[in-house]
């Protein structure tokens, strides 16, 4: 799997993606192989390598990151009764690009499968 698969195959368009809410600096869309029924994915536009690489003058990016993770994951919740939201750290982080997934309901893929979007 490539290091960052939302640099190099996302946001570079050479992976056509669903969109679900995009900002100036953030995008939400669905999970190219999703692990559950609803399975989304909101990332920075700009390379951020991991919640635990931010900095102070990241601050902006974050907030606005978050505002759309909680919009997705309130419409989740609205249409589907709950949702999760998960972020990866360390060997659990495959693409080394900030993202958060949201998902809710049954599971489509067994957890032993490495998501790769």
């Amino acid at each position: 799997m490539n290091e960052d698969f939302y640099c190099e195959q996302v946001l570079s368009g050479k992976t056509k993606v669903e969109i679900v809410l995009e900002t100036e600096n953030v995008l939400a869309f669905q999970h190219t192989r999703p692990f559950w029924e609803t399975h989304i994915i909101v990332i920075p536009k700009r390379h951020i390598s991991s919640l635990l690489t931010l900095k102070k003058s990241d601050e902006s990016i974050f907030l606005e990151l978050f505002e759309t993770v909680k919009k997705v994951a309130e419409k989740v919740v609205e249409e589907k009764g709950a949702a999760r939201v998960l972020t990866n750290l360390g060997k659990y982080q495959e693409s080394k690009h900030l993202h958060f997934h949201i998902n809710s309901g049954k599971q489509i893929r067994p957890d032993n499968e490495v998501p790769s979007a």
